[in-house]
């Protein structure tokens, strides 16, 4: 855990610090490159001949969007599939402020910031252009982080360069003092070497319960801003109805966000009802958790008994159907839905998959940034046995919770998207594109909940949000200002 504040000057990036070693010199994959280098208008005709049904005018205007709020995100897909071959990607969830850079091949081994560059330049730095009416604020960059040093710091190394000045890289570990960081007139400050010091901006990788230490209001600049993460980038509760709204009003163009089926607003007590519809298979998530924390997979008995026998602050959860094997899946209203999961080893194992696809929004649109996958730790079993750890099946997050604001990752289980992973995955160009539009699709969702959720003044409708999301101890944490 790293604890002190650094000053990051320009020049300092070195590629060896910010990527993991089997990505440094990992070559991408021809389709992937291809993949991204695709022009919108080249993804939309194709888009549109697969799928008839689609709208081309309003994907255009999609692909076009440019968001207010959520400006930077990373979509987490599975690739399913039903008994009648019927393949959808998938959207677990959407994440603000997401990790991936580290494990991304570069795209150009002449550009060795990569896209880290990109989304500083794309987004990052359209975003501290003075707007009209609006006063300039005078102060420093900083970049604030809880985890992920690997990848903060390359953030901050290329902020200084792009930005040509010192940016401050400042640990803000949830549960912990942070005497160092204070909001005065609206203003982040931090202090450094004895002086308190305003912040211009903010480049945030604050992911744990980050409304509990940024003020949802700061005349500061905020990438990502906190009510990107309450209205669904770290709200799972509120990502749900999000998805639900948006879907309705895409309803006749002939495009959705293909999500699992989700109950939300579930009391604990409600629970076992709810796996028992689903055929006794589902998944329970706490909404405001992340990097794997408090999803449960539950299959047998023993996993709900597990489960309710937990103690958790919160009061709501939601409910979903669980995609494992065509054996062992939920029934949901739609049918039944199972993993795809890899190209079967030497052995004729199988595993589960997912898929992380990182964009952000840009003066021309919504663009993919870097992509990865991360396997689970066991494979897939056609047959569940009684005592069996699904979770072990079907969990696909590297992140491991080593203590307090402490963090280790397995990267055994990264597939990178290079010429020896990206095979073993059986995914094709139409999948990565599918799994983009998905991607842009729930980044809009949640952008337009982000809008509603303030008031023509800009003041944050609160008895809007707890219609929402009435979960009091989350209501509790939310630092206002």
């Amino acid at each position: 855990m790293q604890s002190k504040i650094e000053n990051v000057i320009p020049g300092s990036f070195i590629s060896e610090n910010h990527w993991y070693p089997k990505a440094l010199n990992a070559t991408i994959h021809p389709m992937v490159s291809f993949f991204l280098n695709l022009s919108k208008e080249r993804i939309i005709t194709r888009y549109c001949h697969l799928n008839p049904r689609v709208d081309r005018s309003k994907l255009d205007e999609i692909l076009s969007y440019q968001c207010k709020h959520f400006l930077w995100g990373g979509a987490d897909l599975i690739n399913s599939t039903s008994a009648g071959g019927k393949r959808n990607m998938v959207v677990l969830e959407n994440n603000s402020c997401p990790s991936g850079q580290k494990s991304m091949p570069l795209l150009d081994d002449n550009k060795e910031d990569g896209s880290y560059r990109l989304l500083i330049e794309r987004t990052f730095k359209p975003m501290l252009k003075p707007r009209k009416g609006v006063p300039a604020v005078k102060g420093k960059l900083a970049l604030l982080y809880d985890k992920n040093y690997m990848e903060t710091s390359g953030y901050a190394a290329v902020i200084a360069d792009v930005m040509n000045e010192d940016v401050l890289l400042v640990p803000y570990y949830n549960g912990q003092d942070n005497d160092h960081i204070k909001v005065e007139d609206d203003l982040i400050c931090v202090q450094h070497n004895g002086e308190w010091q305003p912040m211009r901006a903010i480049f945030r990788y604050v992911t744990q319960k980050p409304w509990t230490r940024i003020p949802l209001h700061t005349k500061t600049k905020v990438l990502n801003p906190i009510v990107a993460c309450l209205a669904g980038g770290r709200n799972k509760m509120v990502a749900a109805k999000a998805y639900d709204i948006y879907n309705t009003e895409l309803e006749g163009f002939g495009l959705r966000i293909n999500t699992p089926e989700t109950i939300w607003d579930v009391s604990k007590n409600e629970i076992p009802l709810w796996v028992m519809k689903m055929g006794g298979q589902a998944v329970v998530k706490i909404p405001y958790s992340n990097a794997g924390q408090g999803v449960y997979t539950i299959t047998n008995d023993q996993e709900l008994q597990a489960f309710m026998e937990l103690d958790i602050e919160y009061e709501r959860f939601i409910v979903q159907s669980l995609i494992g094997n065509y054996n062992w899946s939920s029934v949901s209203s739609t049918g039944k839905f199972y993993h795809v999961g890899t190209i079967p080893n030497a052995k004729g194992e199988t595993y589960v998959t997912d898929l992380r696809m990182m964009l952000s929004s840009t003066e021309s649109g919504i663009k993919p940034l870097c992509v990865y996958s991360r396997r689970a730790e066991k494979p897939l079993a056609d047959i569940l046995e009684k005592a069996a750890d699904s979770w072990a099946m079907l969990g696909t997050n590297l992140s491991v919770k080593e203590g307090e604001n402490q963090w280790g990752s397995d990267t055994n289980r990264l597939m990178l998207m290079d010429r020896r992973d990206f095979n073993k995955l059986g995914l094709g160009l139409d999948d990565l594109i599918e799994g983009y539009i998905q991607t842009v699709l729930s980044t809009i969702a949640i952008d337009k909940m982000c809008k509603a959720l303030y008031n023509s003044k800009g003041k944050f409708r609160m008895k809007l949000f707890k219609s929402l999301n009435n979960d009091p101890t989350l209501l509790d944490e939310i630092m206002i200002s």
